[in-house]
This record gives C-alpha cells, sequence and structure tokens, in this order.
C-alpha cells in the first residue's frame, strides 16, 4: 500500500486521500495535463473540415485549368514531333504518305515503300492525342504540305480553351 506525506502529515486517512486527490486535480489544471481532456469538440473538428473545403474549392480549379491547358500543350508538341518526322520519312521515301497510309507509315512500312528506314517514331501510342483519340493526317493538306490536328477534349471541330483544336499549321 502507498503512502503519501504532505507537509509532515500522514497521507493514509481519509480527509488526507480527498484532500490529496483534490491537489493532484488542481495541479494537473494548472500544468494543462488535466487527463479529461482528449480530442477535439465537434465545433473544432467543423471549423477545420470548413476551412479545408473552403481551400479546395478555391485549388481545384486552377489545378483543372492547368491539366487543361497540359494537355493542348502536349498536343502541340506531339504534332510538331510528327511533322518532324514525317519531313524524315519524305527524304528517305521522296515523298509525304498519303492519306490512306496515313501516319502509320512512321511506325511500319507501308507496302511499296522503297529506302524505308523506319520507324520514325519508337510507339504508335505517339499517333494518339492526349484525350485518346488518333491525330487527322490529310495529304495534301489545306494549309500546307500536309495537315495534323486534334480536335480537342470535346473531340468537335472548333471550340475554346481545353476544347480548341490543335493544329499543325498554327503555332
Amino acid at each position: 500500500m502507498l503512502s503519501y506525506t504532505i507537509l509532515g502529515r500522514d497521507a493514509d486517512s481519509a480527509d488526507n486521500k480527498r484532500n490529496l486527490g483534490h491537489k493532484i486535480e488542481l495541479i494537473e489544471i494548472m500544468t494543462g495535463n488535466d487527463q479529461k481532456d482528449h480530442g477535439f469538440t465537434l465545433m473544432e473538428l467543423l471549423v477545420v473540415l470548413l476551412v479545408l473545403g473552403l481551400l479546395a474549392s478555391i485549388a481545384v480549379p486552377q489545378v483543372i485549368k492547368y491539366l487543361g491547358r497540359a494537355k493542348g500543350d502536349t498536343a502541340q508538341l506531339q504534332i510538331e514531333a510528327l511533322s518532324a518526322n514525317l519531313d524524315f520519312y519524305k527524304i528517305d521515301v521522296g515523298g509525304y504518305p498519303d492519306e490512306k497510309e496515313g501516319l502509320k507509315a512512321l511506325v511500319e512500312k507501308p507496302s511499296g515503300a522503297k529506302n524505308w528506314f523506319g520507324p520514325y517514331i519508337k510507339k504508335a501510342s505517339s499517333l494518339i492525342d492526349p484525350w485518346g483519340e488518333p491525330y487527322i493526317y490529310k495529304f495534301p493538306g489545306e494549309h500546307g504540305t500536309f495537315d495534323i490536328k486534334s480536335l480537342g477534349a470535346d473531340k468537335k471541330q472548333g471550340g475554346e480553351g481545353e476544347d480548341a483544336d490543335v493544329v499543325s499549321w498554327e503555332e
């Protein structure tokens, strides 16, 4: 059995034990070690959730906007790379692939093509735009020797922002 001495008095008596309990409780409150106060109130949790919700409502649209713009930029870079590889194809074969052969001629040798030293691109997946659709190739082109374009996120002609067409004849 534990025995406490408080200011020279024996702590085993009932009064002393009660006083000791009150003093320990008072010390815990004064030092911030109150064992009864663990965790957060419902109101504190709701305030934190509200603040997080407000931050998310501001940040998420910005991230989505940048993601959409990044896909357009990626499509433009891929179209430029395809254009450069079509020029290498022309140097080797003597002309650009026709619409029937299409951009696949950069990956697989077309039948009857002489001096084909491809593949001119490593992966056939490079022929797919960031929105999962194949690039549109026209030869002869309406705007240049050949035209390459992506219809954008909406997969329709025209559009603005993320839905805008990405084309080889504009930068």
